[in-house]
């Protein structure tokens, strides 16, 4: 006895589609252990896509994690990715946006 299974390929698209949706956490998260790299000013400077003089100032005024060795100011990506998530906007649900009265 033999049973065939005949899913059509848009709805096997679809599965694979959420299911790569509900991985992205885990896939994030394990990406960010793997890839805890350790940025100097000037590499951090283009990975924030800011001026040199810009990391310097949050450094100075302690607003930006960072790690001192000497003269030299090092940055663990992981810190800096937690912290620039601190201020992210969260997108506003659909059902908590204000309907206007006609």
């Amino acid at each position: 006895m033999k049973a065939e299974l005949n899913i059509p390929q848009e709805l096997v698209d679809q599965i694979a589609d959420r299911v790569i949706e509900k991985l992205k956490p885990v896939i994030i998260a394990n990406d960010k252990c793997n890839n805890d790299s350790i940025l100097d000013v000037k590499a951090l400077a283009e990975y924030c896509k800011v001026d040199e003089n810009w990391i310097y100032q949050k450094t100075r005024k302690h607003e930006i994690p960072f790690i001192k060795k000497g003269k030299r100011c090092l940055f663990r990506k992981s810190a800096i990715d937690a912290w620039l998530n601190q201020d992210a906007v969260k997108p506003l649900s659909p059902f908590t946006i204000p309907r206007r009265s006609r």
